[in-house]
């Protein structure tokens, strides 16, 4: 049987990286540092060789809005074809793309890094932190990406008030599904318990995750303000709770809805 040459071959999805939101590179890098990934990601999928340039062409007929239409499209903070919102950003597009420009040049200048001005000198500079990897092979030019992406931290001198913000985010990644679970249980199992005498194992055999886990979810809820963790009448540190240890839940749900909704709405 031939092949017919009149019938185009199957284009190839779109993928991204699952470490890239955890990592926090999108809070960091120029707005085409995302749409740059879910290219290089696409292009690690077995059985692709080429370049970016390819992918580009072969999933997108060359032209992608998202990266400012090509590869050597500039680098923005912003979305120049959105209304601006000068209630989030007053001082208007151009004073933010200044500023943000200002920062990002001098966090990369100050730890050796050429600034990058396209989406192209970005894709070099993500080989540069291993961010992906490039090797020609006897079928062709072949990318890949780690398991885990290196951390923005790692190889940037951030600021502090943008490290404790990627910390934190980090830390909600991690611990979020945990909470949710623990919440799940006790709202939906136990019908909002005001207080309730319990141990990491039971929590754990509950919800279907190990101590270590509950003990996360624990952790957040009382830095949160949502709940309380005593034995006998003394405040318990959470994270050194023994398994098997009986202990005291007292759960503040008018703060936990108020709170966790409001947060809810903020990240929409």
């Amino acid at each position: 049987m031939t092949e017919n040459p009149s019938v185009p071959a199957p284009r190839r999805d779109m993928a991204m990286h699952n470490d890239w939101w955890a990592t926090g590179w999108e809070h960091v890098l120029p707005r085409q540092g995302f749409p740059l990934t879910m290219l290089i990601s696409t292009a690690s999928q077995p059985g692709f060789t080429g370049s970016l340039d390819d992918v580009l062409q072969e999933v997108l007929d060359g032209h992608w809005d998202m990266i400012g239409g090509d590869l050597d499209g500039a680098l923005t903070f912003s979305w120049p074809d959105t209304e601006w919102d000068y209630e989030e950003a007053p001082e208007g597009r151009e004073a933010f793309e200044a500023n943000h420009w200002k920062n990002f040049g001098a966090m990369l200048r100050s730890a050796g890094f050429p600034v990058p001005t396209t989406v192209r000198d970005l894709s070099e500079l993500y080989l540069t932190w291993g961010i992906a990897s490039r090797e020609e092979t006897p079928d062709g030019l072949r990318w890949s990406m780690p398991a885990v992406l290196p951390l923005p931290g790692d190889l940037l001198p951030l600021d502090a008030e943008l490290t404790a913000r990627l910390d934190r985010m980090r830390w909600s990644t991690r611990t979020g599904p945990l909470v949710d679970q623990l919440i799940s249980h006790l709202a939906d199992d136990l019908g909002e318990p005001e207080e309730i005498l319990t141990s990491l194992d039971r929590l754990a055999a509950a919800t279907g995750k190990d101590a270590d886990d509950v003990r996360l979810a624990l952790t957040e809820l009382v830095e949160s303000g949502d709940a309380r963790v005593r034995r006998g009448e003394e405040p318990a540190d959470t994270e050194r709770l023994e398994a098997h240890r009986r202990f005291r839940l007292l759960m503040d749900w008018d703060h936990l809805y108020e709170t966790r909704m409001k947060l809810s709405i903020d990240e929409t």
